[in-house]
């Protein structure tokens, strides 16, 4: 059948607002997310800046009665997809055939976390009977499929910081083959823990100051939080309602780079890049902006900015590319599907967002990286690279309509 696939609703909860609205108006100002952490017992970490989801109220948003059911990564799930079936103009009546492919790379972490305090420090005998079907890495999506009447294939996808991107992908092979005609999809976590920072700690990848991707001064990765939702549609479904369609999505990309488990393959990355453009049936000549993984370590903005030149060659200069990771953070596996909202975005209003907090290129990283301030100019075709732990890739590429 392999049916076009296209956009029709957006959702996100970041540190950068509860809704898409706020989270592009603070892309396009190139305001960051990224505070002091608050809210729990920091003491003893290293660890003191994060993008977090602040102000965020479940009571808001859910029944009473549902929210001790719902881990802090579900309920992000939760607010963003309801927005972008929203958006869509989608009714849960009509959704009884749809699919959700929900990315995550951390699951339940919350619900971790008070689990073992609740064992090894209060000294408790027993665990709440719903540990299980709370923390677990498909409750977002089980949750997502309850609480919306989603009876189609529903299921989560986990591949660290590409979960989202793998999970469009996915998404899109499901309405691609004729199985279904709708779907949501993107990705949601919840890091912000004792033990998951402390971990984090230990990779000593973390910034103690700031996000500054793709500088000579970058120090590291700031861990954010949130979720991004996006419903896709075959063309002719689309069409057919009479829905307001955003952009194409164009093709996917993916590839392993079957080497390190931390240190990132330029190689591998170019191949999921080219994947892409392959499947879009688009050339290197055709890209305007790429939306980069663009973490600030010093081994993957060098790395990224590498696999850009061996895909595009001579005309790299020509690009336009962003890291939107200085602004929301690195919220792990809900990362591609921010960064997919926001690719989506500028494509629809023609405004690039820009790399804030940039200072001077790093060594190796020699590209337009659209440094502190947007800028507004029409594209036609962009790409969203998520680039995870364990060399795992996942690409899309984007056209406007």
């Amino acid at each position: 059948m392999n049916d076009r696939v296209v956009i029709t609703g957006l959702g996100s909860v970041s540190a950068l607002g509860l809704n898409t609205d706020q989270f592009w108006s603070s892309v396009k100002e190139g305001r960051s997310g990224i505070l002091p952490l608050t809210g729990f017992d920091n003491a003893g970490l290293k660890i003191n800046l994060g993008a977090q989801v602040r102000a965020f109220d479940p009571t808001v948003h859910f029944f009473s009665k549902d929210v001790p059911l719902l881990d802090r990564y579900s309920q992000f799930a939760l607010v963003a997809c309801r927005e972008a079936i929203d958006q869509a103009g989608l009714a849960a009546a009509s959704l009884g055939g749809a699919a959700a492919v929900i990315g995550t790379g951390c699951g339940g972490k919350e619900t971790d976390e008070a689990t073992y305090d609740h064992l090894y420090r209060q000294q408790k005998t027993r665990a709440h009977p719903f540990t299980i079907p709370k923390g677990m890495p498909s409750a977002a999506a089980s949750q997502v499929s309850m609480q919306l009447s989603i009876a189609g294939p529903v299921f989560t996808v986990s591949s660290a910081c590409s979960s989202a991107n793998h999970a469009i992908a996915q998404a899109a092979l499901l309405i691609r083959a004729g199985v279904v005609d709708v779907a949501i999809a993107g990705g949601t976590d919840a890091p912000f823990t004792y033990g998951l920072l402390k971990a984090w700690e230990a990779l000593r990848v973390v910034s103690s100051d700031n996000c500054r991707p793709f500088s000579a001064d970058r120090s590291g990765l700031v861990l954010g939080e949130g979720a991004g939702m996006v419903v896709l549609e075959s063309e002719r479904h689309a069409k057919g309602r009479g829905a307001s369609i955003l952009v194409r999505l164009a093709g996917s990309g993916m590839s392993a780079d079957a080497g390190h488990i931390t240190d990132p393959s330029a190689e591998g990355a170019a191949r999921a890049i080219q994947a892409a453009l392959k499947d879009a049936g688009l050339n290197s000549q055709d890209v305007d902006y790429v939306n980069a993984h663009g973490t600030g370590t010093m081994a993957n903005d060098r790395t990224e900015t590498e696999a850009l030149h061996r895909v595009f060659g001579s005309d790299v200069k020509s690009l336009m590319v962003s890291s939107t990771k200085s602004m929301h953070g690195h919220a792990l596996g809900a990362s591609g599907g921010l960064e997919f909202v926001a690719t989506v975005l500028a494509l629809c209003e023609g405004v690039i967002p820009p790399t804030i907090n940039f200072t001077r290129p790093g060594e190796g990283c020699d590209l337009d990286y659209v440094p502190n301030t947007a800028r507004e100019k029409d594209i036609h075709v962009a790409i969203s690279n998520s680039f995870a732990f364990g060399g795992l890739n996942a690409v899309q590429v984007l056209q406007a309509v």
